[in-house]
């Protein structure tokens, strides 16, 4: 009963994955997409960025926001410096929320499926 119990769940456990962003596993300037080259990302995943609290911010906005590097009012804003982000299914735009930091780079797209 035990053995079956244990193959019958095998198959029933979703893995999700964890990411650190940034080429150096670091969130800062000029990022750039080559830490998430080859990679999928789906639902669920988790997106961990690292930075120094104080100089840095994460801050997750929609598809106009991230184009702009527009904070908007009433937003979360992540400021840990070890932030751990579940993705959700399609898009997730992600800024620095530091006024000008975004615009020299510090923003991700990443499509999870």
């Amino acid at each position: 009963m035990v053995l079956t119990l244990i193959i019958s769940n095998i198959g029933l456990t979703v893995g999700h994955h964890k990411y650190y962003v940034g080429d150096n596993q670091q969130w800062t300037y000029k990022m750039t997409s080559n830490w998430s080259n080859g990679k999928k990302f789906y639902a669920g995943d988790i997106l961990v960025f690292k930075y120094n609290p104080g100089e840095h911010n994460v801050i997750k906005v929609n598809a106009e926001d991230y184009t702009f590097c527009r904070v908007p009012a009433n937003v979360k804003v992540y400021e840990s410096g070890n932030d751990h982000i579940k993705l959700k299914r399609g898009d997730n735009y992600f800024i620095c929320g530091i006024f000008g930091h975004c615009g020299i780079g510090m923003k991700i797209a990443i499509k999870a499926y």
